[in-house]
């Protein structure tokens, strides 16, 4: 298949942030004339956004790669561009273990792909890794979505957790202004979009780096400022933020999301381990008993709230007892949804020097052994749902049912029902909830929710 000119084609991988990244190299391609491609073989000019935290997603890019670097043997005029964060970990290495690729790009470049495709365009080879100051972007976005959307407040971490890559591959921590953020919610709730996520890598210490300092001593800006000061955006109808860390979430932003009825009660806040001793290893700067405090006081708040987060199995010297403190923790708070993963050594972090390494078939024992016991609890935890009606937006028609939409409840619970996608997306509806599962709801439409 030969390439169709000025077409391009995405593949993301990982998180929300580089999701988000991904839908603004997207609005910068389109505007420099290129339109979107569902098949790669059919695009001249193809973009990997990349993620280090699994092995498993680095190794699956250099298969993706590999394909193409072949392809642009027989077309020479295809570009090939490696972003995210394997390209910032790896930088000019990928040019000797991929000669054929023409940029390599770290996710504080995202926003200037126009100027480093010119570059290329040239006939030059780019790695683009160097810290940056990251300027306010006037990017439009190509947005995956005409519902939800996601928008940027504050990039980059300064954590330094032993086991994780971020804090090299995406720079310290860079505040937007809530002006910023402010135009452009605004300019989505002008656009139609219904929902917006505010996304951070450590999202609760956003504003540590902005000027200012109130009376009281703490930052000026905070997130939960940023709430307040958002919150009237007119269309928009429903907030969300990612990624807490349990570092700096607080009483009081806890106090501002059951105050503000934009903001949805689901909050994500990993907790990686249940065990002090393997968190202090972490280097994640609280215990297991902080984290119950903040749940309990959630809870206290928002009895109904939904809870989420992140656990890692297996972690370099992980006992048994260590690792049944975790599953104690999660039988104890009962999470909505939980996100597992066995530790994998990634490059350039403490950890993975490490000698007390765990054996794979170890990890991946107390993998199966928590999963079973996420599925359980969050089975229990969604009866609760069970003949309620749930305020859903619609989002979609359901990919595995024409005949069904498909959305979220404020709690972020995926719920299907019967109806015409051309009538009820993007509407708020009262849905009575018929089915429950784990993860998922199915109900039946009442009413359109009142706005």
């Amino acid at each position: 298949m030969t390439t169709s000119p000025r077409r391009y084609h995405i593949t993301t991988f990982g998180c929300q942030m580089n999701k988000a990244d991904s839908e603004r190299m997207a609005g910068i391609l389109e505007d420099m004339g290129f339109e979107w491609s569902e098949d790669p073989n059919d695009a001249s000019l193809i973009l990997y956004n990349t993620c280090t935290i699994r092995d498993n997603a680095e190794q699956k890019v250099y298969s993706y790669l590999g394909r193409q670097a072949k392809r642009k043997q027989e077309h020479p005029d295809l570009t090939l561009i490696v972003a995210g964060c394997v390209a910032q970990q790896e930088g000019e290495a990928l040019l000797r273990r991929v000669p054929e690729l023409d940029l390599v790009m770290g996710p504080q470049h995202a926003n200037r792909l126009r100027d480093l495709l010119e570059q290329v365009s040239d006939g030059n080879q780019i790695v683009a890794t160097e810290p940056i100051h990251i300027v306010e972007d006037i990017t439009k976005p190509r947005r995956d979505s005409t519902v939800t959307a996601w928008v940027n407040v504050i990039y980059g971490c300064n954590e330094r957790c032993t086991y994780c890559v971020v804090p090299n591959v995406r720079g310290v921590e860079q505040s937007r202004t809530p002006e910023a953020i402010r135009e452009e919610m605004a300019e989505l709730g002008q656009q139609g979009y219904k929902e917006i996520t505010l996304l951070g890598q450590n999202i609760d210490a956003y504003g540590r780096d902005l000027p200012g300092v109130t009376e009281s001593g703490r930052h000026q800006h905070t997130l939960t400022d940023l709430l307040y000061y958002v919150h009237d955006v007119p269309g928009v109808e429903r907030i969300r933020f990612a990624t807490s860390h349990p570092r700096y979430f607080t009483e009081r932003l806890i106090c501002a999301c059951k105050e503000l009825p934009k903001v949805c009660e689901h909050f994500h806040i990993p907790f990686q381990s249940g065990d002090n001793d393997i968190l202090k290893a972490m280097a994640r700067g609280y215990t297991q008993e902080k984290y119950r405090r903040i749940i309990n006081t959630i809870r206290d708040y928002m009895p109904d709230a939904s809870i989420s987060a992140d656990a890692i199995v297996g972690f370099p010297g992980e006992t048994e007892a260590q690792f049944e403190n975790t599953l104690k923790l999660v039988e104890d708070i009962e999470f909505d949804q939980l996100n597992t993963a066995a530790y994998s050594p990634r490059p350039g972090t403490p950890a993975a020097l490490w000698e007390n390494q765990l054996s794979e078939e170890v990890k991946s024992d107390r993998l199966q052994r928590l999963n079973h016991l996420v599925n359980t609890k969050a089975a229990a935890r969604s009866q609760r749902y069970f003949g309620r009606i749930e305020e859903v937006l619609v989002e979609d028609q359901n990919p595995k049912d024409s005949s069904q939409v498909m959305g979220r409840t404020r709690g972020n619970r995926l719920t299907f029902f019967s109806g015409d996608i051309n009538e009820l997306k993007g509407q708020l509806v009262q849905v009575k909830i018929t089915e429950v599962r784990a993860f998922s709801l199915t109900g039946e439409v009442l009413t359109l929710a009142p706005c």
